[in-house]
């Protein structure tokens, strides 16, 4: 590992010791080896002015929520000093009690709550306090010898001290175990288990004792322990097991969730050892992971549905044995669904609710199986005891989250496809799928579809409908990348230029049979075997109004529309008994669509004798009917509204007299 550290961007900070502070929090989170996704915290001393023109000393500590890599100055929460290191002489204090403390001694009552180390950061007697869960640190120290290891690493210029849970108890042991200790002696504390605390007057050498630190373990395990070079083990994923699993983690967790799956070699390797099962179920990396991870991976098995229920059966005796040795039985159990698993031979899978809670996950396990193999290596992965982990997991901060949740997007966890999806009702309809919390594969034709939409919650892919092979790669590429489907909106179409039957070309009657008709049959029959794994599965398929009221000229289109609502209405009677309702939307006139190019439209006008204007209202409301309309119900057809509703046709066309 190497500092980061650039000299003269710190020099232009050098009068603000909050504005150093930001700038070495940043090169910490910048490392993923030392801090994951919010892990971690920083602290500075610093005086500050009062409202009576006093000074005071603050300690800016960082607050909950923030993350070091992003971190700014509103993220460190500013608090009295000499109130956290009286609070660290009390001989006891719960931990919900030290936080509303905490908060009261704060001189900006906006600030986020200061972390629940911020008493063992204000007695540390130095300015700057740096503090991770370097990986290389906690792999050493998660051996089955790992105290004696890093003695002999650090020797005296590093405290060891036994894994103490967060929290006050953590900084009044330490408070007790240092008052004796000659703290210049000293560059750093570390806490086994769970990761290292640096300091000093500056910092730049806070910063530069992390990573020399840090670096000195990296050495030794590269001595000991080398990192495992990958031998791509491989075999084909089998995308409606992983369907089926991830409807299985849904169901126990009692939300729908996405499925992350990693099959490069690292992550395929892992999975492949032998002794799998049984390391993968020693415990965390890092005791903070449980919150995200809970304590081990599922290991996934030929049955999914008994592989998950095992997990759940395991979890929930894990909880009442311990919930019984803390004599607590008021705790609230926690979902016992997986977070993580094991797929040997095929790699690990995260499961999340979003996609940013399924990154953070996969990189966790990441970072979890680098360090499980390593250890091995010396001897023997060991995590802490599992009362240590539970005490955690089910810590009072914890479980007082619990109560403070609130409603979820209505589409949380779900995954949609849309057709026809780089402009008009598609893009719409992929917006309001967004807004309501779904993820959701975007397909056009157009390339555009590849960059319109966020690439966390939106994979776009180029397809053509027309083409068999394209349309199965889209839907197989949509599984891998969220680990299921629930929704399809079927929407992808084109409008003829205007024809009479006797002039018509042949051409134009096959191309507008084969996107407006064909390209939707095709995409059932590759999406119907994944949406029986769905979650509440539904189709809505977009036809027309010229399906109840066809007009002169529209041909082509109205018969292929008609048809593909005739497909629906079959599709409806032979899927209901899978649970997957099929709706059909019969929009009218929606111009802010590809369709309606200002040729079509002065020729549709024409064809009627009105002007442009007059034949975009021209309905019983004298309204202009919009894609977003159109996307508005297509989602409330494939939601909680329309539960029990299925082979319906709803007209979006503000009120047409023949359709009346």
């Amino acid at each position: 590992m190497y500092s980061l550290w650039d000299e003269s961007d710190a020099q232009a900070l050098a009068d603000d010791p909050l504005a150093l502070r930001v700038y070495s929090s940043r090169l910490l989170g910048r490392e993923p080896s030392l801090v994951l996704h919010g892990g971690g915290n920083t602290s500075v001393k610093a005086d500050a002015i009062n409202l009576f023109g006093e000074s005071e000393r603050l300690l800016y500590v960082k607050g909950s929520g923030w993350d070091l890599a992003s971190i700014e100055k509103p993220g460190f929460a500013p608090v009295r000093l000499d109130v956290l290191q009286k609070m660290a002489r009390l001989d006891t204090l719960s931990d919900a009690d030290m936080v509303k403390a905490q908060r009261a001694a704060m001189t900006d009552p906006h600030a986020p709550n200061p972390s629940v180390e911020a008493i063992l950061h204000a007695i540390i007697p130095f300015s700057f306090v740096d503090h991770t869960h370097a990986d290389a640190v906690v792999t050493i120290s998660n051996t089955t010898d790992g105290d004696t290891r890093l003695r002999e690493i650090y020797g005296d210029d590093v405290l060891i001290l036994p894994y103490i849970m967060p929290g006050f108890v953590l900084a009044k042991q330490v408070y007790e175990m240092t008052t004796a200790i000659d703290w210049s002696k000293l560059t750093a504390i570390v806490l086994l288990h769970h990761g290292i605390f640096t300091f000093a007057d500056e910092a730049r050498e806070s910063y530069e004792h992390m990573i020399d630190l840090v670096t000195q373990a990296e050495y030794y395990l590269a001595a000991q322990a080398p990192l495992h070079t990958a031998t791509s083990l491989s075999a084909t994923v089998d995308l409606l097991q992983l369907a089926t699993v991830r409807r299985a983690v849904s169901k126990r967790r009692g939300a729908p969730m996405l499925a992350q799956l990693s099959d490069d070699a690292e992550a395929i390797d892992f999975s492949a050892r032998p002794d799998v099962a049984e390391i993968a179920a020693q415990g965390p990396l890092t005791p903070d992971h449980v919150i995200r991870t809970k304590r081990t991976a599922m290991i996934l098995g030929d049955d999914a549905q008994a592989s998950v229920a095992s997990f759940g059966e395991h979890y929930l005796a894990y909880f009442n044995r311990h919930r019984h040795d803390d004599g607590n039985d008021a705790l609230t159990c926690l979902d016992t669904a997986p977070r993580w698993a094991l797929w040997p031979r095929r790699g690990a899978l995260a499961f999340g609710t979003t996609p940013g809670e399924c990154q953070i996950i996969t990189d966790i396990s990441r970072h979890t199986m680098q360090a499980i193999a390593r250890a091995e290596v010396m001897g023997g992965w060991q995590a802490l005891p599992q009362q240590d982990i539970f005490e955690l997991e089910y810590w009072e901060l914890e479980q007082a989250k619990l109560k403070k949740g609130g409603d979820a997007p209505e589409f949380r966890g779900k995954v949609a496809l849309v057709t026809g999806a780089a402009s008009g009702i598609g893009a719409a309809c992929v917006e309001a799928l967004l807004a309501r919390g779904t993820v959701v594969a975007a397909l056009d034709i157009n390339t555009s579809v590849l960059s319109r939409f966020p690439a966390t919650s939106v994979q776009g892919i180029v397809c053509d409908m027309n083409d068999p092979v394209a349309v199965c790669d889209a839907v197989s590429a949509t599984i891998r990348r969220f680990g299921g489907l629930d929704m399809v909106i079927s929407n992808a179409g084109v409008f003829p230029a205007s024809s009479r039957i006797e002039t018509m070309d042949a051409n134009i009657w096959q191309q507008s049979m084969e996107l407006n008709l064909g390209s939707h049959q095709r995409l059932m029959q590759e999406t119907i075997p994944y949406l029986k794994l769905g979650l509440d599965p539904s189709i809505v398929v977009v036809a027309s109004k010229n399906v109840p009221a066809p007009g002169p000229g529209a041909a082509a289109y109205s018969v292929a529309k008609a048809g593909l609502t005739q497909l629906a209405r079959v599709a409806a009677l032979e899927l209901g008994g899978d649970g997957i309702r099929v709706n059909v939307l019969h929009p009218n006139a929606v111009f802010d669509t590809t369709i309606w190019t200002d040729e079509v439209l002065s020729k549709r006008a024409a064809i009627y004798g009105l002007s442009v204007q007059a034949y975009k209202t021209n309905n019983v409301l004298k309204c202009e009917v919009r894609s977003q309309h159109v996307a508005e119900l297509a989602c409330a057809m494939a939601g909680k509204l329309f539960a029990c509703t299925t082979g319906t046709q709803l007209p979006v066309d503000g009120g047409n007299e023949r359709v009346i």
